[in-house]
């Protein structure tokens, strides 16, 4: 792994770092690969970290408006979401409707029996 390494930061292209993730794939147990990881994602500024994390997770973006697919599109658009968009999204939504739909939206999700 040191020389799998080694030679990801010599030749520093996207060629080399991927040959590095495949070799650490097979080689690394998964808890091996979340720790480091989270050592490179910690020694990188809050923002960096953050754009990095984004990157590998490849988020889902924005939906599609409401006229293009409606709820089933939603709701495909919410599995591939990472958790951060999905409480973006979320709050700007309840944040826009109007006081009736926000007390309407209330209502059905104290309704609604949730898994624990």
């Amino acid at each position: 792994m040191s020389r799998s390494l080694g030679y990801a930061l010599t030749v520093a292209d996207s060629f080399a770092w991927d040959g590095f993730a495949k070799v650490a794939s097979l080689r690394l147990a998964p808890e091996e690969r979340a720790a480091l990881a989270y050592a490179a994602l910690h020694s990188l500024s809050p923002y960096h970290a953050e754009l990095t994390a984004c990157a590998a997770l490849s988020p889902a973006g924005e939906p599609l408006p409401s006229y293009l697919g409606g709820m089933q599109e939603a709701r495909s658009w919410s599995e591939f979401a990472a958790l951060g968009e999905l409480k973006a999204y979320a709050l700007a939504a309840y944040e826009a409707l109007p006081a009736r739909e926000q007390m309407a939206f209330r209502k059905h999700i104290s309704e609604v029996e949730i898994a624990a």
